[in-house]
């Protein structure tokens, strides 16, 4: 979770941290991954949908911070920010996490304009900063018609040790097969369908990758998604070499990209995917639209370009699996100094650290910052 991470990062470059966020299903088993940070969890009347919670303002105002990162949008802790800062006189920044990207934006509307008319438009208006994890979200900010600062920060991850001690078995059994890893969220926007339908015209064409090559696909359902492509899978006969895990943590999770050959991200939209970076942290070639928005990839030629589309797909599919073990490896290596050099989270909390004290104490707007 990149809002964790990033507090845990300032933290431990210094930087005073209270978190306040709202309960969901998994808040109690979440909590240890907070420690260390002062945590405040409040509990949201229904709908949950818009995580409103009647002692949130009351928290927030008690707190006092001397500066606010409010991470999302849409939601109540949007409004409760404002409110603060107007009372309060201080300052404070927000990262939409893509939430104003065109896609996003087409999704859900109505219900979108309505909240940008209640409370949402003034809160990002009044922000002292908004925090872009790309280029393109920065680009979608002033598009949305935003025309104050912009910091340029990515997400980050943190870097494993090569030779890390990992479970040495795979969540699903793949027949000694290579593995092309999801991992993500099922949701409509990761473009899974055209994926399936990609590596169904590879097979067809093919048929002897069937039994050299899989997918897994692991993640939590939203929305039923899961059943959809489970039956999607089923009608083009791919089945035998589609896997589904479900959700991975921890060891499962390190371990899936530990064992993995290859990653996969066929997105129609992304602020900036995390997953990306942790499949290069594990020094795994990478296969991604280009609206997951992490060009230095292309440019560092630690990821294959596929369109968004099942041709697209196809090809990708079949760049990769005609790779020899090496070219992959030298691949995932690229990404790994990738990652080590401009991604991991003492890099990207020592660019946020700047910005908080710009923020505070006024100065030259650090380089990562668009006035």
């Amino acid at each position: 979770m990149a809002p964790r991470a990033l507090a845990q990062a300032l933290h431990g470059r210094g930087v005073r941290m209270s978190v306040l966020g709202v309960h969901d299903a998994h808040s109690e088993e979440d909590r240890s991954a907070w420690d260390g940070l002062d945590l405040h969890l409040f509990s949201p009347l229904p709908p949950r949908a818009l995580a409103y919670a009647r002692r949130y303002r009351h928290g927030l105002n008690q707190l006092n911070p001397d500066l606010a990162h409010c991470h999302g949008l849409w939601q109540y802790p949007s409004m409760a920010c404002s409110g603060w800062a107007t009372r309060s006189k201080r300052p404070y920044l927000v990262s939409p996490h893509g939430m104003l990207d065109p896609w996003a934006l087409t999704n859900a509307r109505l219900k979108k304009q309505l909240a940008g008319a209640v409370f949402q438009r003034r809160h990002l208006q009044q922000a002292a900063c908004l925090h872009a994890l790309c280029e393109s979200e920065a680009q979608a900010m002033r598009a949305y018609g935003l025309t104050h600062p912009i910091c340029i920060v990515p997400n980050g991850v943190d870097l494993p040790e090569p030779g890390e001690s990992l479970p040495p078995a795979w969540p699903v059994e793949t027949d000694g097969r290579h593995v092309i890893l999801f991992l993500g969220r099922l949701h409509p926007k990761k473009g899974l369908p055209h994926l399936l339908e990609g590596w169904r015209a590879l097979l067809r064409d093919r048929p002897g990758i069937r039994h050299r090559w899989c997918i897994v696909i692991a993640g939590w359902d939203q929305g039923g998604h899961r059943a959809m492509l489970t039956k999607q899978a089923a009608a083009l006969d791919i089945s035998s070499s589609l896997f589904f895990t479900g959700p991975l943590h921890g060891d499962q999770k390190a371990a899936a990209f530990a064992h993995a050959d290859a990653f996969v991200l066929p997105s129609f939209s992304e602020g900036m995917p995390a997953a990306i970076l942790e499949a290069w942290s594990y020094g795994l070639p990478v296969i991604m639209t280009r609206h997951c928005n992490i060009p230095e990839g292309f440019a560092a030629d630690a990821a294959l370009a596929m369109t968004a589309d099942a041709t697209g797909a196809q090809h990708a599919l079949a760049c990769i699996v005609d790779q020899s073990d090496d070219e992959r490896r030298l691949m995932g290596e690229r990404g790994r100094a990738l990652v080590q050099t401009r991604f991991t989270w003492s890099v990207i909390g020592e660019q946020m650290h700047r910005v908080y004290d710009w923020v505070l104490g006024g100065g030259a707007a650090p380089a990562c910052v668009r006035e």
